[in-house]
């Protein structure tokens, strides 16, 4: 046999014969039905909420594609064969639920100065645990307003990549304001040279710290613009950043694509923000009947964090906080719920930002009970941590069960719109359609 010879004889050897064909072709003919399911999740439950109209619709059928909402429906409906399914039985499914104000590195144990036993890159540890401790309590967004040392970039970056569990992340990296307000350090002597490096004390800094922070990776832009409650030598009533200022950061922002988020206690600095075009006013703790109607002329959100005072006041000296930070947490905390009832009353558009960090991750549902408690009915609570929320990030790809959005789901036993302190124990998560809690 020539050399030619032996090579055909092998080539012809491989071939396959019709039993080897007739299985290919059945493997082939079975893979675009594979190919249909791989990657499906279908849903049922006995009730659904919709967080557009605050209803809830009965045995809803969801059917979740690649991470995205691909149908919704009706228990009964056709679905595709050999679909992973899961059945929820007496439970309600919620979109994913968001919070508009999160510290995701910030830990309550350790109050005033106790933080300083420890070193930089301690936060960023705890932030991985806070971040699945925030999944579980059913966020599967957050909002982070301010953190040390880019933690929240990085996690966001992380849990992007699959490394870690968490929720979606917009960040803001560094919150900034004036030198010795509230976004800057101010607990220490000059000898220790501490300050917030993206301190900005004119609008040509303010539009420069905006390019710097969007470099590094932040999605939203966070200010402060008065004083505050747990920072030293600051009062919350303090207007800090000028309208000229926070008007430069609002514009320059805008133009990069990006939302504003404003700390903002004090009445003249609450109303100066939204003079000024930031898009939410977090806190707004001393808001007046001005600013209260200029929040609604203007479309402004707030997001008032009604809960986290019951843990600092019960927790917070034990943890180290310092009494000048329990007193200004005490003189404002009764004034802001109410002002919460005033401007909820007004028809004043309002997010669920809780401030977690100042009180444990994970507890972040407490805040629904203490909002129907100053005058939102259940539904209207549940909006402002789904459609509302959504809405005022701009997304339309959160904050609804629709098709096209994420695969962002909770399912709680019973029905949150009847009692919403349900949704503080969430045993059902599902993110981008994969579970990840399932502790029913």
């Amino acid at each position: 046999m020539t050399m030619g010879g032996a090579v055909q004889h092998k080539r012809e050897s491989r071939k396959p014969g019709k039993r080897a064909w007739s299985a290919l072709l059945l493997i082939a003919a079975a893979l675009p039905a594979a190919a249909q399911t791989q990657g499906t999740l279908l849903v049922t439950a006995e009730r659904l909420f919709d967080s557009r109209s605050g209803r809830t619709v009965e045995r809803p059928q969801v059917l979740i594609r690649d991470g995205r909402i691909a149908e919704v429906g009706r228990i009964g409906d056709a679905a595709p064969e050999g679909v992973k399914r899961l059945d929820l039985p007496g439970m309600t499914l919620l979109p994913g639920l968001i919070d508009m104000h999160t510290h995701i590195d910030a830990d309550p144990q350790y109050g005033g100065y106790t933080y300083l036993q420890f070193g930089d890159r301690f936060w960023s540890m705890l932030s991985v645990k806070h971040a699945r401790q925030t999944l579980d309590a059913g966020f599967t967004t957050i909002r982070n307003l301010g953190a040390d040392a880019w933690n929240d970039i990085g996690l966001r970056q992380a849990i992007d990549e699959g490394q870690i569990p968490g929720p979606r992340i917009v960040g803001a990296g560094y919150g900034f304001g004036a030198t010795g307000g509230h976004c800057d350090s101010t607990f220490f002597p000059p000898s220790m040279a501490q300050r917030n490096p993206y301190n900005a004390d004119s609008p040509e800094q303010g539009r420069q710290r905006v390019r710097e922070l969007r470099k590094y990776g932040a999605t939203v832009i966070k200010i402060c613009a008065t004083g505050g409650v747990f920072s030293r030598n600051t009062e919350p009533g303090q207007q800090q950043m000028s309208l000229e200022e926070m008007k430069a950061i609002a514009e320059e922002a805008h133009q990069w694509g990006l939302r504003v988020a404003a700390h903002a206690h004090g009445t003249s600095g609450i109303k100066d923000a939204i003079r000024a075009g930031i898009d939410t006013i977090e806190h707004a703790s001393l808001i007046d009947e001005e600013g209260i109607r200029l929040a609604k002329q203007h479309g402004t959100w707030l997001s008032m964090d009604i809960y986290n005072t019951d843990y600092t006041q019960a927790e917070g000296k034990k943890n180290g906080v310092l009494e000048d930070n329990l007193r200004k947490d005490r003189e404002v905390a009764d004034i802001q719920r109410e002002n919460f009832r005033r401007a909820h009353a007004a028809g004043v558009k309002l997010v669920y930002g809780t401030d977690s960090g100042v009180y444990p991750h994970g507890l972040n549902g407490r805040q629904f009970a203490v909002m129907t408690r100053y005058g939102m009915s259940a539904a209207q609570a549940i909006q402002t941590a789904t459609f509302n929320a959504a809405d005022a990030l701009g997304r339309k790809d959160l904050g609804i069960v629709e098709a096209g959005r994420w695969g962002d789901l909770i399912a709680v036993a019973g029905d949150p719109t009847q009692d919403v302190r349900l949704l503080e124990s969430v045993p059902v998560v599902i993110k981008g359609g994969e579970v990840v809690k399932d502790a029913r």
